[in-house]
């Protein structure tokens, strides 16, 4: 329905119109075509952009049509003949002056316009995902809301929001490995432990990366980390013990668990699986071990881990920055 329309607007107005339409479609199709690899979309900017050269070289020709049309007559011979003016001795012969190329016209012509259309268009998009990437992510995401009654017992115990803050730090990918890398969400939470009927406090806070997570947690019960040894050893759990920060640690590794939920009608979902390999790093909350630990874990969709110095890194310059709160 806009062709018809468009053919009724006076030549002058259309053709102009058919140009830069056909020269900004042409050039943005082709730029997306060139980012995707899509041969298709390729095709269909190739299309805009000869039918804009087709309808330049139609203004071109009518520019030049109407120049002619503009041009006097040359005057009517009254018999008398006319000198022709003779050429200076040493005068180099005139030279017809050559008329510019209708094509090369019109493809400058769509070079231009394609060229205005392109930094107009492409160039805020690149600033916008210039900007993005360069942001890395806040705690906003965080929940807010009055804590659970078991922080109440436990009037030092931190908030989901500290160890967000603490965990979120510009170096964090450094001390994991991967400087490269920025993080693209950032959160804490607020919760109890499981199995303890909402009596202990365990505030958690996560920052993801485009290739691994990591998780930091704090549990406020009265269990020591030489009595989560012995539990891990009783279940024949692989563990290393170390100390950071002159504080009794552990290490230990577990797979996370993976669950698919379909949105569909029917609402189905997969039976849970075991996902990538985590490693995690069980710090006490001080070191006379009195009961209480923090717990690092970082894990990645390759499955590939950090080495242990990393998380030792990570407990030496996080932990420090946390509230000085123990469970006593």
């Amino acid at each position: 329905m806009l062709g018809p329309l468009l053919r009724l607007l006076p030549f002058w107005v259309r053709e102009p119109v058919f140009i830069l339409v056909g020269s900004v479609f042409g050039v943005r199709i082709m730029y997306l075509a060139s980012r995707e690899q899509n041969w298709a979309a390729a095709g269909i900017g190739t299309v805009f952009l000869v039918f804009t050269a087709v309808r330049v070289h139609t203004v071109v020709r009518a520019l030049r049509a109407r120049r002619s049309q503009n041009q006097p007559p040359p005057a009517a011979g009254t018999g008398d003949t006319v000198a022709q003016p003779q050429p200076q001795p040493g005068a180099r012969p005139a030279t017809p002056k050559k008329e510019p190329n209708a094509w090369g016209q019109a493809f400058a012509a769509v070079a231009l316009f394609g060229a205005l259309a392109a930094a107009v268009w492409v160039a805020p998009h690149m600033t916008a995902d210039g900007d993005k990437a360069a942001a890395p992510a806040s705690c906003s995401d965080s929940e807010r809301g009055k804590p659970p009654k078991a922080y109440a017992r436990t009037p030092k115990a931190a908030t989901g929001d500290e160890l967000c803050e603490a965990l979120n730090r510009p170096d964090l990918a450094q001390l994991v490995g991967t400087p490269d890398e920025t993080a693209t969400s950032a959160s804490g939470t607020s919760g109890t432990a499981a199995l303890t009927d909402g009596k202990v406090a365990q505030p958690e806070a996560r920052v993801e990366f485009d290739t691994f997570t990591v998780n930091l947690s704090a549990t406020y019960n009265k269990l020591s980390i030489a009595q989560y040894v012995k539990l891990m050893k009783t279940g024949d759990e692989e563990t290393r013990t170390d100390t950071v920060l002159g504080r009794p640690t552990v290490f230990s590794s577990d797979p996370t668990m993976k669950l698919r939920i379909s949105l569909g009608s029917e609402g189905s979902s997969e039976p849970v699986e075991e996902g990538p390999l985590a490693r995690t790093l069980s710090v006490a909350f001080d070191r006379k071990d009195g009961g209480g630990y923090y717990d690092i874990t970082v894990w990645s969709q390759s499955g590939a881990l950090p080495d242990d110095g990393a998380l030792l890194n990570i407990a030496e310059e996080v932990l420090p920055t946390i509230p000085d709160r123990t469970a006593r």
